[in-house]
């Protein structure tokens, strides 16, 4: 089986050549691509120095699924990894990858934090929405079989974030199975001074909504979903509020991106799912565009 394997990176040069380190001792005779967003940090002429990566696609998008649509046009493998900039592949992920994909359309597995030694953040994740019983996947460590992802025409470009919780209910919806395998581990060092991402409650919400009415139309379990999202959020924010660590009007302000996010998303999702009625469920997928890559370095 030959693999490919896809890794986005958008100013994260140090990261990134961690990851391809990992990568060229753990999976020498894998296909490796880089697909560089518009990186202003030196990334280019680092990547080009090296000898262990065979294509490198410079897009101009800042969209991680775009990154990944581009690195999937360019990837000639059965199967096809995505690791992220930030994360360095273990000993054994190779073998678990490729047992993975024979049995199941999509494998993933844990992240291993370097910060606390022994300590996996991530286990399997399966939901039952509308009777499909949906198993996500760990965006920055997740193969497919080819034809599984390729049945999908790709990620959903309109998503600037949870692109990869739509693909599993897309595979859901195919009755394709997603597979997990402790052996697929990756690690993360973190950096002393790492802080915290700031939550887009408006994209958040907008996502969910969209990827919800996209893949499953208007029912009663999708406004459950929705509202107990909303629930929660809403009730953690109030406790911020009362300990005083968030004003009132920051609350406010919130809500209101919320409830815009949810407008703009269902709209959206539902115009998606009248325009691909397909069970890929994917109307901006791979197949809408063939400018992702600005330059391509292409050693093979």
């Amino acid at each position: 089986m030959e693999l490919s394997v896809v890794v986005p990176t958008l100013n994260g040069r140090e990261e990134l050549a961690g990851s391809l380190d990992a990568l060229a001792e753990e999976v020498p005779d894998a296909e490796t691509i880089v697909v560089n967003g518009p990186s202003a940090d030196g990334t280019t002429g680092m990547v080009r120095d090296r000898d262990d990566v065979d294509v490198l696609v410079e897009v101009a998008d800042r969209s991680v699924n775009v990154a990944r649509n581009a690195g999937l046009d360019r990837a000639t493998g059965d199967a096809v990894a995505i690791v992220s900039q930030g994360l360095s592949v273990e000993p054994g992920w190779a073998e678990a990858v490729r047992s993975g994909v024979d049995s199941s359309a999509a494998v993933t597995g844990p992240t291993h934090e370097q910060l606390v030694a022994g300590m996996t953040t991530e286990s399997k994740e399966t939901r039952t929405i509308a009777g499909r019983d949906v198993t996500y996947f760990n965006p920055g460590n997740v193969a497919f079989r080819r034809a599984a992802i390729d049945a999908l025409d790709g990620f959903d470009e309109y998503l600037q974030i949870g692109g990869s919780r739509d693909v599993a209910h897309r595979l859901a919806a195919r009755g394709s199975t997603v597979g997990w395998d402790a052996e697929m581990c990756v690690s993360r060092e973190f950096e002393a001074d790492g802080g915290i991402r700031e939550t887009d409650w408006n994209w958040k919400y907008r996502s969910l909504a969209y990827r919800l009415l996209k893949n499953y139309g208007v029912r009663p379990t999708v406004a459950r979903r929705i509202l107990s999202h909303a629930g929660i959020d809403a009730a953690e924010a109030l406790k911020d509020v009362a300990r005083g660590e968030t004003p009132p009007s920051k609350w406010l302000g919130t809500g209101r991106d919320v409830l815009r996010g949810l407008g703009l998303g269902s709209k959206d999702g539902l115009v998606a799912r009248y325009r691909d009625r397909s069970d890929a469920r994917n109307p901006n997928g791979r197949s809408i565009r063939a400018d992702r890559a600005v330059t391509v370095y292409d050693r093979r």
